[in-house]
C-alpha cells in the first residue's frame, strides 16, 4: 500500500484557518463581573443620563434665547453642550439597554459603527475645545480685535472645521479596526466599542495598527492639547500684567470652567489612546472611559453654569419666566 504525506504547510493553514472565525457580532461583557450591581449601575447611569440631557439641553436653550449670550464665547458653549448630548448618546443608551436585558450582543456593523461615531465625536470634541481657547486666547490678548477676528461667520467655520475634520481620518481607522482578523473570542471586555479592547481581540501581528492609533492619537489629542497649552500660556502671561486684582479674578474666571474640562477630557482619553497596549487592565480601561464618556458630559453643565455669573443670572432669568406661566 501506498503510504498518505502529509503537508505540514497545508496543515499549518488548516490550523490557523480553525483559529479564526468570521466575526458576525461581539458581545460587550460591560459590568458584567459584578452582576449583583446591575441594576443600581442601571439606575444610576439612567440618572446621570437624564441629568446630561436636561443641563446640557437648558444651556443650549439659554444660549439661544438670553441676547446677553449672544457672544463666540457661549455659541460655542452651546456648540459643546450639544455635541456633548450626541457624544454620550452613542454609548450610554446601548448600555442602559444592555444592564436592562444583562445581554451584551451587538451586531459586526452596530459595533463598527458605534466605534465610528465615537471616534468622530471625540476628534470633533478635542478641537472645540481648542477653538474655545483660541476665543478666550483673543478676547484677552486682543480685546479691541476681538469683534473682528471672532465675527460670526468665522465662529461658524471654526464650529464647522472642528465637526467635519475628524470625519476622513476616523472613518478610515474604524475600516482599518474592523478588517482585522479576529481569533475565536468575541467578547469585547469593555461597555462600548473602543479601539483598545477591540485590538484585544485581534490575531496576529498588531504592531502597525497600534502604530496608527498612536499617530492618530497625536494627531486628534496631543496637537489641539497643546495648542490650549499655548492659548492659555499667553493668557496667564498676559492676566498677570494686569494693573488691578479685580480685572485679574475677572478674566481667571472666564477661562477657569474651560481649563477644568479639558483637564478632565483630556487627561482620561490620553492615559487611554496613547497607551493603547493590548496588555492594559481591562478595568483601568473601563474607569477611565466613564471619565472621558459619561463624568464629563455630565459635569459640563454644572461647570459652565454654577461658576458662570452671566449664565447663572440667564438661567434665574428663565425661570422666573417659567414660573410666571
Amino acid at each position: 500500500m501506498q503510504s498518505k504525506t502529509v503537508n505540514p504547510q497545508k496543515e499549518n493553514v488548516k490550523i490557523t484557518e480553525t483559529n479564526l472565525t468570521s466575526v458576525e457580532g461581539f458581545v460587550l461583557l460591560g459590568f458584567s463581573d459584578i452582576p449583583t450591581l446591575h441594576w443600581f449601575l442601571f439606575g444610576i447611569f439612567l440618572v446621570i443620563y437624564l441629568i446630561i440631557l436636561l443641563g446640557n439641553g437648558i444651556i443650549i436653550l439659554i444660549t439661544r434665547i438670553d441676547p446677553t449670550l449672544k457672544t463666540p464665547m457661549y455659541f460655542f458653549i452651546s456648540n459643546f453642550s450639544f455635541l456633548e448630548i450626541c457624544y454620550v448618546s452613542v454609548t450610554l443608551p446601548r448600555m442602559l439597554i444592555d444592564l436592562w436585558t444583562q445581554k451584551g450582543n451587538i451586531s459586526f456593523f452596530a459595533c463598527a459603527t458605534q466605534m465610528c461615531f465615537f471616534l468622530i465625536l471625540g476628534a470633533t470634541e478635542c478641537f472645540l475645545l481648542a477653538v474655545m481657547a483660541y476665543d478666550r486666547y483673543v478676547a484677552i490678548c486682543n480685546p479691541l480685535h476681538y469683534p473682528l477676528v471672532m465675527s460670526h461667520k468665522v465662529c461658524v467655520w471654526l464650529v464647522v472645521g472642528s465637526w467635519v475634520i475628524g470625519i476622513p481620518l476616523q472613518v478610515g481607522q474604524t475600516c482599518q479596526i474592523f478588517s482585522l482578523p479576529f481569533c475565536d473570542s468575541n467578547q469585547i471586555h469593555h461597555f462600548f466599542c473602543d479601539i483598545p479592547p477591540m485590538l484585544k481581540l485581534a490575531c496576529g501581528d498588531i504592531f502597525v495598527n497600534e502604530m496608527v492609533v498612536s499617530v492618530f492619537a497625536v494627531l486628534f489629542v496631543t496637537v489641539p492639547f497643546m495648542l490650549i497649552l499655548g492659548s492659555y500660556s499667553r493668557i496667564i502671561s498676559t492676566i498677570l500684567k494686569l494693573p488691578s486684582n479685580t480685572g485679574r479674578a475677572k478674566a481667571f474666571s472666564t477661562c477657569s470652567s474651560h481649563l477644568i474640562v479639558v483637564f478632565l477630557f483630556y487627561g482620561s482619553a490620553s492615559i487611554t489612546y496613547l497607551n493603547s497596549k493590548s496588555n492594559q487592565y481591562e478595568g483601568t480601561d473601563k474607569l477611565l472611559s466613564l471619565f472621558y464618556t459619561i463624568l464629563t458630559p455630565m459635569f459640563n453643565p454644572v461647570i459652565y453654569s454654577l461658576r458662570n455669573k452671566d449664565v447663572t443670572e440667564a438661567l434665574r432669568k428663565f425661570l422666573l419666566k417659567l414660573l410666571a406661566l
